[in-house]
């Protein structure tokens, strides 16, 4: 049989990116007959090369006017004009955009060449053309859920003391990784029992900014207590989050941010910069705290504010779940997508 979905993934790496087309992926493959296109993704279909994509949409799927084809990165957008308007492959491009800012010109271009657009926020939209639809990201409320122990859930990570807290991403400037240190360094001197971990990887170019905010840890005698575990595989984030007592995110520019909302499908409560969907994550405060941009005197007091109280954690806790699955749900995002194919579809 034909297939009539074909979702790309040409980035080799496991990104945020990543992250949300594979929630998505694992909902559509319940409804469509459905290709990934590139790198493969946690419990999505065997990949397959953009030349057999290509070569299965030379003819429509049955009872299809074309197929489509849903991408997310400028490569992707690049091979599926290729394949609509070269080589006349009777195909129609999605595209998802998170960025809250302007696109440079060679991406705009990009975009402009697109058949539909799906924002993630009604900010993203602002930014992009022929927008059908502003779906929010969401997250798998089945793969990401509290641990039962937190305590032995922690425990089974292995990192020593009483509970964690994490930052998870690049290790970069605009990730925030310095800005999470120093809230970290003005935070563990007043929770013995902490241990933080900086999740994630620099790239060559940030190898340097490493180094100095390692300095800064080693200076502060917490070399110990502030871990740099590296990247971790996709399949072991669950467990890592289920281990957490909090996740602090304070990115100087995010598009959207998905590290909050596995958290809070976790049942673990967040603190935030103003950046990406976190406001909305938050809902007032329930599910998380959000905080000034390049604040972290402020991201360690709601830190710790948090963190002291067991009964506010405890309450945080419970609501960030709840939030996640009735607000925040990759269900969700599924069904709003699949609104946008079927208008194509239905348009011819």
């Amino acid at each position: 049989m034909m297939a009539e979905l074909f979702v790309t993934n040409f980035n080799p790496r496991f990104t945020g990116v990543s992250a949300t087309a594979a929630n998505v992926i694992r909902q559509q493959m319940r409804r469509h007959d459905l290709r990934l296109v590139g790198h493969p993704l946690p419990g999505c279909p065997d990949p397959i090369t953009a030349r057999q994509a290509r070569r299965e949409s030379h003819s429509p799927p049955p009872d299809r006017p074309f197929a489509i084809w849903h991408v997310r990165r400028n490569p992707e957008m690049r091979a599926a004009i290729w394949a609509r308007d070269v080589l006349d492959l009777p195909i129609r491009i999605v595209f998802t955009s998170a960025a809250q800012r302007r696109h440079s010109a060679y991406p705009r271009w990009l975009i402009s060449r697109m058949d539909a657009v799906i924002a993630t926020t009604d900010k993203a939209a602002e930014f992009v053309p022929h927008v059908r639809a502003v779906v929010p990201h969401g997250v798998d409320t089945d793969l990401f859920t509290p641990s039962p122990d937190r305590d032995a859930a922690w425990r089974g990570l292995g990192h020593g003391g009483q509970i964690g807290i994490a930052t998870i991403g690049r290790i970069r400037p605009e990730k925030g990784t310095d800005l999470f240190v120093q809230a970290m360094l003005r935070l563990l001197p007043d929770l013995p029992g902490a241990v933080a971990l900086v999740i994630g990887r620099a790239a060559r170019e940030h190898a340097g900014f490493l180094r100095q905010v390692q300095d800064q840890i080693a200076q502060a005698g917490l070399s110990d207590r502030i871990l740099f575990p590296g990247e971790i595989a996709a399949a072991d984030l669950p467990a890592l989050m289920r281990g957490l007592s909090l996740v602090m995110q304070l990115p100087r520019y995010e598009g959207y941010g998905m590290v909050p909302l596995e958290a809070m499908a976790s049942g673990v409560p967040f603190v935030g910069s103003d950046a990406g969907y976190y406001r909305a994550f938050s809902s007032q405060g329930r599910s998380g705290e959000i905080v000034a941009q390049d604040t972290p005197e402020a991201a360690a007091t709601a830190a710790r504010a948090i963190l002291s109280d067991p009964t506010r954690h405890a309450a945080m806790s419970l609501a960030a779940r709840d939030i996640a699955q009735s607000d925040f749900s990759v269900a969700a995002e599924a069904a709003g997508i699949e609104s946008v194919y079927q208008r194509l579809w239905c348009e011819g």
